[in-house]
């Protein structure tokens, strides 16, 4: 029988883009969270699509299964990755954890963001990070919430999000 630390893995991933007005004049790019278009006049700096949940979900399942991060696997120095869709880091993720002999149990995202208001969106956030995971979007949470105005990510400049990913010996 396998004890919980060989059966049982936790990773936390975390990421934070800025955002500025988008562009022209500003450098920003569209918002996307969750793989949704959000409307919104600001949107992430970044070198791929700058999708920060699926960056921080990546990371959270690399981190649990002891694999390298997104910034080892997807470098923002490589201009493959140029304005590229974030669930495609996803989906390469999660194969590499399940070819490491892992499950996704489940995954709980919180997403820090000022404007706009995330609630509309949840659904198919969920819908799209379990679609690249193949599990069923009842093992996915994503909460939102703001900064009650305080700091770069309250004032709109910023976004952040948190997440943990739990895995289980498959």
């Amino acid at each position: 029988m396998q004890s919980p630390a060989e059966s049982l893995r936790i990773g936390h991933g975390y990421d934070l883009h800025r955002l500025e007005s988008l562009s022209p004049p500003g450098s920003g790019r569209p918002l996307v969270v969750g793989g949704v278009r959000l409307d919104s006049d600001r949107g992430p700096v970044a070198h791929s699509d700058g999708d920060a949940l699926l960056h921080a979900v990546t990371d959270a399942l690399l981190s649990a299964a002891g694999l390298p991060d997104i910034g080892q696997l997807f470098p923002d120095t490589d201009a493959r990755h140029e304005s590229r869709d974030s669930s495609e880091f996803l989906k390469e993720a999660g194969e590499q954890v399940r070819r490491a002999g892992w499950v996704v149990a489940n995954i709980d995202a919180t997403v820090i963001l000022e404007k706009p208001k995330l609630s509309p969106h949840k659904a198919a956030m969920r819908s799209n990070i379990a679609s690249a995971l193949d599990i069923d979007s009842s093992r996915v949470g994503v909460k939102g919430k703001t900064h009650e105005k305080v700091d770069a990510v309250g004032e709109s400049r910023a976004i952040e999000v948190h997440v943990v990913a739990l895995l289980v010996r498959s």
